[in-house]
């Protein structure tokens, strides 16, 4: 049988796939992202999100959301919640879901389970499922001695061979029975991968598997398949620790005469020593970020070159984002997070803000009353040294704080100058004037000063810091008895 990609045939009569379009999808797309609300979104998934959303964009097609929640003691509502506005922040907007609805509902596997049982009974009359009794123990030994004799684990099929009678005892001495789907031997599953090419399967190396727990939930394998094909889904982008998973879903519409899906397989994303994302990485939820104060066009533009090439090292808004992507320059290789890269990325995505997107963002939080107009002139001074909202607060402190802390590097700065530098400083400022080129010049003809030896210290005595935004704007906010005070400091600092 051949449908969208998959053919079962057997081992002697296989033929390469000559004829499967490698890259495309006649008509529009049609993508789904069905993550677990498990926990926040975390990045792989966010990335997974991401591409989905621009491949159904890309083809005027349809992107839906679907909430795997069959495993019912790990799945909450707060991450539900959690994942829809995480995704809005993102930016990504679903056509179908279980908060805006659709035409295949209902968008929550909890919801599902009389349209899961009404395609099992139709497996179970084709004579391709059976209960199985094997306890975890059981299973466990099994995959051991299978390991032992150098053999790839898969289940050795204990319960295949049951007679009716023999089922029917146990079923009804309350036995526990998962399901499990008969795996036709001796054929080979192949299918074209639009990321890694052709791939081959033999079903004896699959093994019977689980398509109903022992609690009555569905496992993945069957439900995440069979609402694929019902939902109308065309592509299935996914991280490629689902490779092996393919083969077992393809068997299942197969035999129930479903539509099969185009997949594909993104390479997973890693850290930077080459280990698998871990939080010794970093913040790795969308979460994490955005309570740190990432934007979320950083997050994106950093995401789409993660197993996807593009042809532009520039800024993408989420126009050219679109315009960009492209299935064909999905990668292999897996994919590296890099937070310097990320950043790099929010350094971009601030300076494309406008100045009433950056006032909201970077306002946010501040804990000084500020008029105003006064913190318009701030944030303006600001801004070019500004990553993060915490930045804004800091600098914040630095000038409308009465405590101004010196940092170590500051220290050496106002020793290195001396008492009577700042004395000549005091006295410069103290006899008024509102041209700062001018206090400037003035300083360094008394002091002999110039280049760093004469804004290094200044710029320590009145920030507490030895870098950071133009000067010239910071002192229009500080009053003169301020920057008196803040002279005489670093005089006496001098000193010690």
């Amino acid at each position: 049988m051949f449908q969208g990609g998959i053919r079962v045939v057997s081992e002697r009569i296989f033929a390469p796939l000559t004829e499967l379009d490698q890259h495309m999808i006649s008509g529009p797309v049609v993508t789904r992202f069905a993550p677990s609300p498990t926990g926040y979104l975390h990045l792989g998934n966010a990335r997974t999100a991401l591409l989905n959303y621009l491949a159904a964009r890309k083809s005027s097609g349809r992107f839906v959301l679907r909430i795997e929640d069959t495993d019912e003691t790990r799945s909450s509502d707060t991450y539900l919640q959690a994942l829809l506005d995480d995704l809005r922040w993102l930016g990504l907007e679903w056509d179908e879901g279980p908060d805006v609805g659709g035409p295949h509902g209902s968008y929550r596997q909890q919801e599902r389970s009389a349209i899961y049982q009404e395609w099992l009974t139709k497996l179970d009359a084709l004579g391709l499922t059976y209960p199985c009794f094997c306890t975890p123990a059981e299973l466990s030994i099994s995959r051991k001695q299978q390991l032992a004799a150098g053999k790839p684990p898969r289940y050795a099929g204990t319960c295949r061979m049951l007679s009716d009678a023999q089922r029917a005892e146990r079923l009804e001495r309350g036995q526990p029975a998962a399901l499990r789907f008969r795996v036709p031997p001796g054929k080979v599953v192949v299918f074209d991968d639009l990321v890694h090419g052709e791939q081959r399967f033999n079903t004896d190396d699959i093994g019977d598997f689980i398509i109903r727990r022992t609690d009555g939930s569905m496992a993945f394998f069957f439900s995440n398949a069979l609402d694929d094909a019902l939902m109308g889904i065309n592509l299935v982008l996914r991280g490629d620790d689902h490779m092996t998973n393919t083969p077992r879903q393809m068997l299942i519409l197969e035999a129930l005469g479903l539509p099969v899906p185009r997949y594909g397989h993104v390479a997973l994303l890693l850290g930077m020593d080459g280990a698998p994302l871990s939080k010794r990485h970093g913040a790795l939820s969308l979460r994490d970020l955005r309570e740190r104060g990432y934007l979320p066009g950083a997050v994106r533009n950093h995401l789409i070159r993660l197993g996807h090439t593009c042809t532009t090292d520039g800024w993408l808004d989420p126009a050219a984002m679109l315009a960009e992507f492209d299935l064909q320059r999905l990668g292999r290789a897996a994919a590296k997070f890099d937070e310097a890269q990320l950043r790099r990325w929010q350094k971009e995505a601030v300076a494309h803000l406008s100045p009433e997107e950056f006032r909201d963002w970077a306002s946010e939080g501040l804990a000084i009353e500020i008029d105003d107009p006064t913190l318009e002139r701030f944030l303006a001074a600001v801004r070019p040294n500004v990553e993060f909202p915490e930045d804004v607060r800091r600098w914040a402190n630095i000038v409308f704080g009465t405590e101004l802390e010196l940092a170590p590097e500051a220290r050496a700065a106002i020793r290195e100058a001396g008492t009577s530098f700042f004395a000549c400083a005091k006295d410069v400022f103290a006899a008024g004037g509102a041209d700062f080129k001018q206090i400037m010049r003035e300083i360094g003809q008394r002091t002999g000063k110039k280049g760093p030896a004469l804004f290094m210290p200044l710029r320590a005595a009145l920030t507490g810091v030895t870098h950071g935004p133009e000067l010239a704007p910071l002192l229009t906010l500080l009053p003169s008895a301020e920057i008196t005070r803040r002279l005489e400091r670093a005089e006496h600092a001098a000193r010690s």
